[in-house]
């Protein structure tokens, strides 16, 4: 199987031609009737509301033993998970606190999972934003959807590697996904070349120009498939399967919750009209954790399928960004330990 990597990559413009296909020429790709997970613990953050419970009830429903929801919301959790006890009354599910603002709640969080679970299966990182005004996250300083969506996912992921890898089942690897976007490819990146400018720090820079929140959200999806593009290197399918999936335009997710007036009119209106359901979006995360393989390792998936990145990342400025990202990244205060967990995991590979 050609990994996403070694594709070609779409010429098609996204719109329409390649969302109109997306949203109305694919059917959901389920698991096997059969599918038991029975025995498995599976983690879905962001798992409140939205896609995220609608990708915790789809797991339950092939009656997965153990389901972590993280959440940032204790109260609003426990009723999330209420309700699905009620439907799953065999299942052990549990609400546990998870901020994806704070890399601190971040790191205590993957903490408790290494001494908690004695076992982990599959990671689901599903919680993200798209705030309608700039926000400095207070930890950190960088604008508040690139440290939820990118950084701090980026984070957890590598801080659940090794857990993932230890406590899944011998000779079964783990799974990590995390929900992107084809919208990645609308990301512009104008004036992110500028000498000594780093690219972290120009994603987060509106001193000189205007804060567009569709265009920081995809810059936000874009940076995560490129850090899977250098992640990939560091970490075997023997170990943990790592992978992006686009679930496509789902309505009724929240995600789009912070905007007012005829924006949250005409969001609504566009939803309704070609959103997919809320349950067909999340039909592709469990066919990503089920149906896919090892062959799906640093892949990203769309629409069931293994696809090719964003055009930008194959061209050699892409690729130039890409290194670059990676390094920024890694120099991050919260990544201080992350370069010797994938130094380990790369070590383990070969």
């Amino acid at each position: 199987m050609v990994g996403s990597k070694d594709m070609p990559p779409l010429t098609a413009p996204l719109m329409p031609n390649q969302f109109v296909r997306a949203q109305f020429c694919y059917k959901p790709v389920l698991p096997p009737p059969h599918t038991d997970l029975s025995g498995q613990v599976v983690i879905v953050t962001g798992s409140n509301m939205g896609l995220g419970f609608e990708i915790s009830r789809q797991f339950l429903s092939y009656r997965l033993s153990r389901l972590i929801m993280a959440v940032r919301s204790l109260d609003k959790g426990k009723v999330a998970a209420a309700q699905l006890q009620r439907a799953y009354p065999q299942a052990t599910i549990e609400v546990w606190k998870l901020d994806m603002s704070s890399p601190g709640s971040v790191r205590a969080f993957a903490s408790r999972a290494e001494t908690e679970l004695p076992r982990l299966d599959v990671a689901v990182l599903n919680a993200g934003i798209s705030p309608m005004h700039l926000t400095a996250n207070q930890e950190t300083g960088h604008e508040e959807t690139i440290q939820v969506n990118y950084l701090s996912t980026m984070l957890l992921l590598a801080l659940l590697l090794p857990i993932l890898k230890s406590k899944s089942p011998e000779g079964i690897p783990g799974r990590a996904i995390f929900v992107s976007s084809v919208l990645a490819t609308n990301a512009k990146l104008h004036g992110a070349d500028a000498p000594h400018t780093p690219l972290l720090r120009y994603v987060s820079d509106f001193r000189t120009r205007a804060f567009d929140p569709m265009e920081q959200y995809c810059t936000s999806k874009l940076l995560g498939l490129m850090f899977l593009w250098k992640l990939a290197d560091c970490v075997s399918a023997d170990d943990v399967i790592v992978s992006a999936v686009e679930p496509g335009f789902v309505k009724g997710t929240g995600l789009a919750r912070d905007a007012r007036g005829a924006t949250k009119i005409a969001v609504s209106l566009f939803g309704a009209a070609t959103g997919r359901p809320v349950n067909d979006g999340a039909s592709t995360i469990l066919d990503a954790a089920i149906n896919h393989g090892k062959e799906s390792h640093g892949c990203f998936l769309m629409n069931f399928k293994i696809r090719s990145f964003v055009p930008s990342m194959y061209t050699a400025e892409g690729r130039e960004r890409i290194d670059s990202l990676w390094e920024e990244t890694m120099r991050e205060p919260s990544f201080q330990d992350v370069p010797g967990i994938l130094e380990q995991m790369k070590r383990a590979k070969q």
